[in-house]
């Protein structure tokens, strides 16, 4: 993967919401934590709307 790609990849983190739960599993451990900032390679801003979609799509039962 190079830089561009990367980068794509990271900005399309914004455009997830909490109906997509199989795309979330991506950045949840197998125990249920959400993976941090330094492995996922995100922003705060990024880090931060990941964090709340998640805590959304597990209120909403749509993962665990």
């Amino acid at each position: 993967m190079n830089m561009t790609e990367d980068k794509q990849n990271r900005r399309s983190i914004l455009d997830l919401t909490y109906l997509d739960a199989a795309e979330l599993n991506r950045y949840v451990t197998e125990t249920g934590r959400i993976l941090n900032r330094r492995i996922n390679r995100f922003t705060s801003k990024q880090q931060r709307h990941l964090t709340r979609i998640i805590k959304r799509a597990r209120n909403m039962l749509l993962m665990k």
